[in-house]
């Protein structure tokens, strides 16, 4: 068996994939200070199951996450894997190759797998028992690991002699045998006490075994008179049933016999609601026409009223008129009176001058010029009185 290569992903420096392939034989690897060499080792042991994060150089598991650059973002994850050459079987599993696997992510959650299958870190510790690898194991020598080893407590260098020995795996199956028995022990312990206790509540628990007979003899008892019961209230109920049932034959005749008369009176009813509609329809068309009847006599009744003032106004104009006539009339009867005392003046006037012309002789000329003036004048007078 040995390794045949490393595959390294998000692991401390290792911010991107890189494979280590190594071969059948020593392979050194080489570089300045700090490329990342001891890192190296680091996921080698992390990959074997090691749960110290001081183991590895950090303060939490978080640590081995790669956190990220200037230039680079931290990553979510690490993961490693190592594949081992198994073609001699050393490793207790069927398979000529063997490559396990570790993840952790930022959220706390790890997985282990073993050529792909998920398993537990038990697994992991159990496969490497015996062959010299895994986290204690002596393949792996760190810096600084010589000198403890040496400087160490003999129960240190024991471990390290029993894991080359190759013993470790049944000293720990021993620690593991050795606990189980130490935890049966305590269980058969706990099982004495519960079966004392068992013990100390046999003879409390055989009069309550007793009671309970009696009780389960009187529930059986119990249980044939509500048996018995039942059947006597069932054979009554079921006469009730069947005198219910003949209530409801009659009851349902009635009620054919109703729902017959029923009908019978809604046609009536509807009849006589058609004909109270028809005569409601007369009645509206009679009070129409009284209140038709009712408008025109009120109209007419307005004209009547109108007629009448027409009238009276007429009669008022009428006596207004006659009043009119008769100032008019007594007005020209005056007009009448003073043209006929002008005519009469005028006479008289026309005989003075006649007189004159006549007393005058020779002055017919001017006489007649005279009258002719006086002619004019009363001419005159009896057009502005006729006018």
């Amino acid at each position: 068996m040995y390794l045949k290569s490393i595959e390294v992903h998000g692991f401390k420096s290792f911010a991107n994939k890189i494979v280590f392939q190594f071969h059948n034989g020593i392979t050194a690897i080489v570089g300045p200070n700090g490329s990342g060499k001891s890192n190296v080792g680091d996921a080698v042991r992390w990959v074997l199951g090691e749960q110290s994060a001081k183991q590895l150089r950090g303060a939490s598991m978080q640590d081995v996450i790669f956190s990220g650059t200037e230039l680079r973002k931290p990553l979510g994850y690490a993961s490693v894997s190592i594949t081992l050459d198994n073609s001699d079987h050393q490793l207790a599993i069927a398979y000529d190759e063997v490559t396990v696997t570790r993840r952790v992510y930022r959220s706390g959650e790890s997985e282990y797998l073993i050529n792909g299958t998920q398993v537990r870190l038990k697994d992991i510790n159990e496969l490497f028992y015996d062959t010299g690898v895994g986290k204690e194991g002596y393949s792996i020598i760190g810096q600084g690991q010589v000198e403890k080893i040496i400087s160490g407590k003999p129960e240190e260098r024991r471990e390290l002699f029993d894991e080359a020995a190759g013993i470790v795996k049944f000293k720990r199956r021993k620690y593991a045998a050795q606990k189980k028995l130490e935890d049966e022990k305590q269980n058969l312990v706990r099982v004495n006490d519960i079966l004392k206790e068992l013990t100390r509540q046999l003879e409390p628990m055989e009069k309550q075994a007793a009671t309970a007979r009696i009780y389960l003899q009187k529930k059986e008892e119990l249980k044939s008179y509500d048996i018995n019961l039942f059947l006597t209230e069932y054979e009554q109920i079921a006469k009730e049933l069947e005198a219910t049932r003949e209530k409801q034959e009659v009851a349902q005749a009635q009620l054919e016999e109703t729902k017959a008369e029923y009908e019978k009176t809604k046609t009536e009813y509807e009849t006589l609601a058609q004909e109270i509609e028809a005569l409601a329809g007369q009645l509206q068309e009679k009070r129409d026409g009284i209140t038709a009847n009712q408008l025109k006599k009120q109209q007419m009744e307005s004209q009547i009223e109108l007629l009448k003032e027409q009238i009276n106004t007429a009669h008022a104009s009428d006596a207004h008129l006659k009043s009119r006539i008769t100032l008019i009339d007594k007005e020209q009867k005056e007009k009448t009176a003073q043209q006929d005392e002008a005519a009469r003046q005028l006479s008289e006037l026309r005989t003075q001058v006649g007189g004159r012309k006549r007393k005058a002789g020779g002055g017919s000329g001017a006489a007649a010029a005279g009258d002719d003036h006086f002619a004019g004048a009363g001419g005159g007078r009896r057009k502005k009185q006729d006018h």
